[in-house]
């Protein structure tokens, strides 16, 4: 046993371990540091100045500047870290590090010693900042670069990292919470909504109804839910044997309603159109499609099929509505097309195509073709006392091509309206108006420019007529009922054309020269044709027809208008920047007219308004005014239109 005695020797008896032997040693090296750089205010000199003990301790060890060692050859600052550039190596591009390194007395110099006045240097400087601080610093400033220390240790900042760690679990709590609440929300109604199927699927006298009422109220309460589980999908599933039974047997002609409210009902449910759409296709589709393959349908009867379009018009998916068009009506007016022939059926074609329009548009121009060669066929030896052919062709006006109608009525239809208005005859004594009748069935649906040459060919004879009437001093009571009757037998088609109002004017200028006394003026070459002969004969340039003998230059309407105002001493002019539709405005005197040199027709302004007039009354409105003046006496008599 080894025994430790105390000896005065080594510290008066105590036992030195390792551990306190260092201990006493750091406590030393305390003393020593705190020696060097401890400084006492109170210390002064004589003269009442500080004592200057900067770097007194190395002094007194002998120290004198310069290298340390033996033989001053040591350093006296430490050894500085320099940073490289990024992925720079040692000697890299003959990079240098900095050479200038401070003295021991430099190092010194830099201490700061307390009581003394010392240059800062910026480098040194710290700044100091609590963690709120800095937070609000970042939010203000973003990202910065600058490089800051934070006392993290005082009480101040773990205070309130304790405060944000406990708000921070709270918010976590309550959100586990909402989370929570919710799904169990989210649970409980789908509880609900399976509670609800397990119990339509055990009913045993389940309707379309029924079913209907208890997805309207799961979509009422649950609309979210219902959308994300896809509850129509299921609803369709449970519905589709219901509709197949409710559907069995049906026949969409002959019962067009039949399950239309229902089939709402869940069109509104349904809220996918596909699901509806598929649904539709399941159940009422296949019964449409019958009507092809059993011949229920006939063409020539469209009603049946439209009613049951019309009912389901809303119901009826657009991909559906379109097979039924393209894969049965179509095919079947085709067919039955083909087949027609006009001369023995007993229904009229359009009664049966036109109702199609709406719906098939263009679509049903591919049978035109067919339709216009039949009628053609039988055209050629129509007469216009049948009136079947007026029938059959007019609803046909505004559904075929413009420029087509009018070549089916100038070939077909025009040249025999002319030959009987050519046949017709006018007869005050004994009238009969079948032939008249005839062509004025047609008034509505020939071009009107082609219905006023068949309109004068019955004006001439009715002038002819009236002219003769007037020359045996008739009973004007009977020539006013006479004229009256004429015109409430003219179409307002035709009433309505300024050249007919022309041609009935022109009647009652005659009316009123028989009334004043004057002389009835025959009705011979009319219009501007006899205006422009006789002022062809008076300037000696009457062409071969006219009997002149040949050689002659057929004058222009202009310089007939010219000739015929030269010789009633009136000026003829243009009026400069004046247009109407297209036609210089001339003065002929006082009078505002135009030239219509392509129609050879001459329009005067009377009261605001453009009319159609002869030379001869164009002279007359300018001399005397004579067409208004006669227009106030037939009006008393009765006879102004």
């Amino acid at each position: 046993m080894i025994s430790v005695t105390q000896s005065s020797g080594f510290g008066g008896g105590e036992f030195y371990s390792g551990e306190r032997r260092a201990k006493r040693h750091r406590s030393k090296d305390d003393v020593v540091i705190n020696d060097m750089f401890a400084s006492d205010d109170s210390d002064t000199d004589s003269e009442g100045g500080p004592i200057k003990k900067k770097g007194a301790l190395l002094e007194k060890m002998g120290y004198k500047g310069g290298g340390l060692g033996k033989n001053a050859q040591g350093i006296v600052a430490p050894i500085q870290a320099k940073l490289r550039p990024k992925n720079m190596g040692m000697g890299f591009n003959h990079y240098k590090e900095a050479a200038n390194v401070p003295t021991l007395q430099e190092s010194v110099d830099e201490i700061k010693v307390p009581g003394i006045q010392q240059k800062e240097k910026p480098w040194l400087k710290k700044e100091y900042a609590t963690a709120e601080e800095f937070f609000v610093k970042k939010q203000e400033q973003g990202l910065d670069v600058v490089q800051k220390v934070f006392d993290m240790r005082g009480p101040q900042f773990r205070l309130k990292n304790e405060r944000e760690t406990f708000v921070i679990l709270h918010n976590e709590k309550e959100k586990l919470k909402d989370n929570a609440a919710l799904e169990k929300k989210q649970l409980d109604t789908i509880e609900e909504m399976v509670s609800v199927m397990e119990r339509l699927s055990l009913l045993g006298t389940l309707t379309l109804e029924s079913l209907a009422t208890s997805f309207v109220d799961l979509h009422t309460r649950f609309p979210n839910e219902y959308k994300i589980f896809s509850l129509a999908t299921i609803a369709s599933s449970f519905a589709l044997p219901l509709f197949i039974r409710e559907f069995q047997g049906w026949d969409p002609l002959q019962n067009p309603t039949h399950g239309l409210n229902v089939m709402s009902l869940w069109k509104d449910l349904l809220e996918e159109d596909e699901i509806f759409d598929s649904l539709f296709m399941e159940v009422v589709f296949p019964a449409v499609v019958r009507l092809s393959g059993t011949n229920t349908w006939q063409a020539r009867d469209p009603e049946p099929l439209l009613r049951f379009l019309d009912s389901w018009e809303q119901l009826l998916p657009h991909s559906v509505l379109q097979t039924i068009l393209d894969n049965i009506v179509m095919p079947k007016l085709a067919s039955t097309v083909d087949s027609w022939d006009p001369r023995r059926e007993t229904i009229p074609i359009h009664l049966w195509v036109h109702p199609w329009l709406p719906l098939l548009g263009p679509k049903l121009e591919t049978l035109y073709h067919t339709i216009l060669n039949r009628l053609e066929s039988v055209l050629h030896a129509w007469h216009p006392s049948d009136m079947s052919a007026y029938y059959i062709l007019s609803p046909w006006k505004t559904v075929f091509d413009p420029i087509r109608w009018e070549q089916i009525m100038v070939r077909y239809i025009l040249p025999k309206l002319l030959v009987v208005m050519h046949e017709f005859e006018v007869n005050p004594v004994d009238q009969k108006l079948d032939q008249f009748y005839w062509v004025r069935t047609w008034a509505s649906v020939i071009p009107i420019h082609h219905m006023l040459h068949i309109m004068d060919v019955f004006f001439n004879k009715w002038q002819e007529v009236l002219y003769q009437w007037l020359c045996s001093k008739p009973d004007f009571q009977e020539v006013r009922k006479w004229y009256l009757s004429w015109k409430d037998l003219i179409p307002s088609e035709l009433l309505s054309n300024e050249h007919v109002r022309y041609r009935l004017n022109m009647g009652l200028n005659m009316m009123n020269q028989a009334a004043e006394g004057l002389e009835v003026i025959q009705p011979g070459l009319r219009g501007f044709e006899a205006q422009k002969a006789a002022a062809q004969v008076e300037k000696g340039c009457a062409t071969e027809e006219m009997g002149g003998g040949g050689g002659g230059v057929d004058m222009s309407l202009k310089e007939v208008i010219e000739v015929h105002a030269q010789q009633n001493n009136l000026m003829f002019k243009p009026k400069v920047g004046r247009m109407k539709d297209g036609h210089q405005v001339y003065g002929f005197g006082k009078v505002s007219m135009i030239i219509d040199s392509l129609n050879q027709k001459v329009y005067a302004q009377i009261e605001d308004k453009w009319s159609l007039v002869t030379l001869e009354q164009l002279v007359k409105l300018e001399k005397s005014s004579v067409l208004r003046r006669h227009a106030l006496s037939f009006k008393d008599f009765g006879f102004w239109s």
